[in-house]
Order: structure tokens, then C-alpha cells, then sequence
């Protein structure tokens, strides 16, 4: 096995400059636990087991919670744990960094995005143009956006309605949308149907759409945000929906997380993202296998 001593460099060059970008705008710095009782149930993701609970596949519950507790602007950089995702560019476990922003929105988090991405290029001694795969691309010009049911109509194999309806949205979005999200600049898909809503706020002037956007590099998924749902009964009745999808494929099930929910009527409006830190790193080194970022892959153990 091969240790790429010179990405694990850079790399601790880039979460140091994470760090300080964070800092240096008045966030809080947070830990929370790696085991939980009742992560959040999601159909298509699947926890790991630990003991009679889990690990995390996400910190949002317990960050959310210390924002209800009155926390302010806070970041976390953990890691989260996810089964059976192992490939090219997919870990089980990986590193995350999460923002929460109150009294903020999706689009404040764009640009928090450029921002974090600008600075860190800055640290590196990079300038604003990165080189991924031989091309070009700026991060100081106006970042390219399309909407979902934009991005569907260009570059997807049906409808997305269709896609919807068969339980195909995930699918022809791997298959057929993000390969073709590139372009000289990073591109931002945003305003999610609905239905892929998670845990975001719908549109005020659009219902039928979430204030939920994905981050891309040459078609690689960097980060996921949303304006943040804090309507307590709304949040549930999404959950019970999940845990029904999770029935149906006949996967496990785990109680909900009450005590999110007790606590979600006191956050403040807010906003929330988290970014796979080490796909940014692979960004930043050039990699094009996530194993030539980490120290030890799963396999060398």
C-alpha cells in the first residue's frame, strides 16, 4: 500500500485553513458524540450498528440542538459513519465538516461556499483558478446554478416527475445529472422537488420545491444545504415517511429521534450544510481516488 505523505500534508494545510475561515467569522467551534441512539432515518442511507445504538451518519441532530440551545453560529469538523458506501470516491468512514448559520438561508451558504473555497486556495498558494482533470476552474467568477427540474429537462433520461413517481429519482440523478455537472466554475443544483426535501424548509413562493442546493466540481458532489425546517410536525411526518420507505425495501428500523424533536420548535430560523471534506481534499491535491487522500483505507487495516 501505497502512503501519499504529500496529500496527507496539504491535507492538514486544508482542514487548518477550514478551521480559520470558520473562526475568523465568529463561529463556534462544536463536538459532538460519534454514538447516538437514533440517527436520522433516511431510506437510502444506511448507520452502522455500534452496541445498542449507532454511529453517526451525520451530526445535524445534536448541532441542531445546540443552535435550539441558544449556541449561535456553529461548525463541527467529525466524522461520519455510512454502510456499504465504498468506491472510488465513497468511504463508510469520512470526514465531514458542518455549518449552521442562524437567521440565514440557502443562499447565504452559497456563498459561504465560494467563500470557503476562495480562502482556501488562498492558503494553498493557488491563486482562484484550480486545475481538476486538466481544465480550468474559477472560483472567483459567478459559480453556475441550475434548479433541479432545470437540470433534469437537460440532461436526464425521463421526467422528473416520472422519476419521482418509480422511485428513480436518486438513480437517473447519479447516472444522468451529476456526470454532466461541470463547467469552468463549480455549479450549484438547487430548489429540490419537494419530495427530496430531507430536512429543508419548502420554497415560500414555490411550496412544490425545497430551499435544498448540492454542490459540484466536474461532476463531483461536494456538499449538501438547506434552509433548515423547524416546523416540529412537519419534520415527523417526514421521518415516518422515511421510516415507511425503509419498511418497504425491507431494511432495519430504529425509534425517532424525540428528543430532536422535543427540542426543534426552539431553533432559530437557520440555515445548514455539510461538505465532504475529504472530496475536498481530493479536489485541492488533484486526486482522483479518495484512498490517495486518507492514511490508511479500510482495506490496509
Amino acid at each position: 500500500m501505497k502512503i501519499h505523505m504529500e496529500n496527507l500534508r496539504r491535507r492538514a494545510r486544508i482542514t487548518a485553513s477550514v478551521r480559520r475561515f470558520f473562526v475568523e467569522k465568529g463561529y463556534l467551534e462544536v463536538e459532538t458524540p460519534l454514538w447516538v441512539p437514533a440517527p436520522i432515518p433516511e431510506a437510502h442511507i444506511d448507520p452502522l450498528e455500534a452496541g445498542n445504538g449507532y454511529l453517526q451518519a451525520s451530526p445535524e441532530l445534536c448541532m441542531k440542538r445546540l443552535l435550539a440551545a441558544g449556541s449561535g453560529p456553529i461548525f463541527q469538523i467529525t466524522k461520519a459513519f455510512r454502510k456499504g458506501e465504498r468506491g472510488a470516491k465513497h468511504i463508510p468512514e469520512m470526514t465531514m465538516l458542518e455549518w449552521y448559520t442562524p437567521d440565514a438561508d440557502y443562499e447565504s451558504l452559497m456563498a459561504d461556499c465560494q467563500g470557503l473555497f476562495l480562502a482556501v486556495a488562498q492558503d494553498l498558494g493557488l491563486g482562484t483558478t484550480l486545475s481538476v482533470k486538466g481544465k480550468p476552474i474559477h472560483l472567483d467568477r459567478p459559480w453556475k446554478r441550475l434548479t433541479v427540474k432545470e437540470a433534469y429537462a437537460l440532461y436526464g433520461s425521463e421526467p422528473m416527475d416520472e422519476a419521482l413517481s418509480g422511485d428513480r429519482f436518486d438513480e437517473v440523478m447519479g447516472l444522468d445529472v451529476e456526470p454532466r455537472l461541470c463547467g469552468d466554475t463549480p455549479v450549484i443544483l438547487c430548489d429540490y422537488p419537494a419530495p427530496m426535501a430531507a430536512l429543508a424548509r419548502r420554497k415560500p413562493s414555490d411550496p412544490t420545491v425545497a430551499e435544498r442546493f448540492e454542490l459540484y466540481v466536474e461532476g463531483l458532489e461536494l456538499a449538501n444545504g438547506f434552509t433548515e425546517l423547524t416546523d416540529a410536525r412537519e419534520q415527523r411526518k417526514r421521518f415516518e415517511e422515511e421510516v415507511a420507505l425503509r419498511q418497504r425495501f425491507g431494511k432495519p428500523t430504529w425509534p425517532l429521534p424525540e428528543i430532536f424533536l422535543n427540542d426543534l420548535p426552539h431553533m432559530p430560523p437557520a440555515a445548514g450544510i455539510a461538505l465532504g471534506m475529504d472530496r475536498l481534499v481530493m479536489l485541492f491535491c488533484g486526486a482522483e481516488i479518495i484512498d490517495e487522500v486518507l492514511a490508511f483505507p479500510p482495506e490496509s487495516l
